[in-house]
Parts: structure tokens; sequence; C-alpha cells
């Protein structure tokens, strides 16, 4: 069996007297590219904060590699492995799109502070090797076009694109995805689903995928999760989901013949 990057056991989210998340589990072995959706406050958004750090778990466990990081700041997965985007993108409008890649990339290879300050030969060879692997992944992305364009005047799209080369420059070994595609338009959606199958594929990155696109989940994942009111409901492949009657009566509805054909 492959090695696991993410195990979550039993992962549950109480805020107050609800019950946002309740028992949730995943296991994301190297390679896989895996999909979770759900209706509108099914807990999906609090099941991605909890596996990657912004919110502490009521109960359950996170283990990355096998290493129990239940609770861990987001720092902390992120030199583990676990890189994740936002729904609203967050870069730095002012840097061009490669600068922003390397803003990635010295969480591995950055210099100490005092050297930095100092201006040392050190901080001097960080910063050529952070740029050389910020321009691979440029290229490796499709992106070599916009490298030393400002992130503030790029289409949505490609913003959303220059985010994700900024999490690959972290080198994880798993990708998590918070609606990527939103606010995207078909010919965006489309050069998206070629990025995540190529960091996928030709890179051997694990992905998770959060959206609401229903398309391009059941196209692009190759399993596929369903949350319905903080629970897992089904979880197989975007087949065996569109056929599950729980999933039809939680989400799907009429849309099943729809996806049937997507």
């Amino acid at each position: 069996m492959t090695e696991a990057i993410i195990e979550a056991h039993g992962l549950s989210r109480i805020f107050g007297g609800l019950v946002a998340v309740d028992g949730y589990g995943l296991r994301l072995a190297g390679g896989e590219l895996v999909g979770l959706i759900g209706p509108n406050g099914a807990g999906k958004t609090t099941a991605f904060n909890l596996l990657t750090g912004v919110l502490k778990p009521s109960a359950g466990r996170i283990l990355i590699r096998g290493q129990d990081l239940t609770g861990a700041r987001p720092h902390v997965l992120a030199r583990a492995g676990v890189a994740r985007t936002f729904q609203n993108i967050r870069l730095f409008s002012d840097l061009s799109a490669l600068e922003n890649v390397m803003c990635g990339g010295h969480m591995r290879h950055g210099s100490s502070l005092i050297k930095t300050l100092a201006q040392l030969p050190a901080f001097w060879r960080s910063e050529k090797l952070i740029a050389r692997r910020a321009a691979e992944i440029i290229d490796r992305t499709g992106l070599s076009a916009l490298a030393y364009r400002r992130a503030g005047d790029l289409s949505y799209g490609d913003q959303r694109r220059v985010e994700i080369a900024r999490a690959l420059a972290t080198e994880p070994a798993a990708l998590l995805l918070d609606e990527p595609a939103a606010g995207l338009n078909p010919s965006e959606t489309q050069k998206l689903v070629e990025l995540i199958r190529r960091i996928n594929e030709d890179m051997g990155v694990s992905v998770l995928v959060v959206e609401h696109d229903m398309r391009l989940v059941m196209g692009l994942c190759r399993r596929v999760q369903v949350l319905n009111r903080g629970k897992l409901v089904a979880e197989g492949t975007p087949a065996e989901v569109q056929a599950d009657p729980a999933v039809i009566e939680a989400y799907l509805g009429t849309r099943r013949k729809a996806l049937a054909n997507a």
C-alpha cells in the first residue's frame, strides 16, 4: 500500500453547540487526487481548515507521514509537507509573479534573520537558489510569459495559478486546494484542470480539492468524498458517488443526470 501523506481519524469540531464536523476521516496517499464535496453548510471548509491547522479539532487525530501533528500550527504542517491555497487569492499584488513564487521558497531555503539583515554571502547564495527553483516552477506551471509581470495586473485566473505555483515552491508532498475554480470562467477553469493534473501526474504531488464545481470534481478526481451535515456520507469513484442514494438525497438530486454526462 502506498504511504499515506495525510491521515485523519475521527476529526470533529464543535462551535458552541454546533457540530460542524463529526468524525471525519481521510487517507490521502502518495500520488492520489481526491475531491471533497457537499452541499452548502456541509462542513467542507471546516474539515479543510482542520487538515491545514487553521482550526484545532475538538476530537480526533491528524497524522502527516505517520507523525501525529494534531493541533499543529499551519507553518508546522507546511514544513511537514502540506501546502494549501485559499478561497480568496492572497498574493502580494505589488510583487511580480516570480517574486510571489520565491516567497514560498523561503520556507525551505531562506537564510537566517541575521544573515539576511547583514546580507552575508550565505544570504545571496540562498536567494539565487530560491530564484532558480521559483523559475523552474514558473516554467513547469506554464507561467513563464507572466514571470515578471506585477501580480496585481494579472487576470483572476492567472493569479490563481500563481498562487498554486507559490504553494508548490514550499516543496509539498500534498497540496490542498480550497475552491480553486471559484470565480473562474470556462477557459480559466480548463487551464486550472490541466495544471492540477500536471501537478499530480508529472510532479507526483498528492492533491485534495474542495470544490463546488461538480463537473470539475467528477471529471478530475479519481476518488470523491461527500460530506453532509458534518458527516462523511459517501466515498468512492465518481461513478460510485453519483449512484449512492445518500448522496443523491443530500446533494445531487436532479443534477445526477447532468453529472453523469460530465
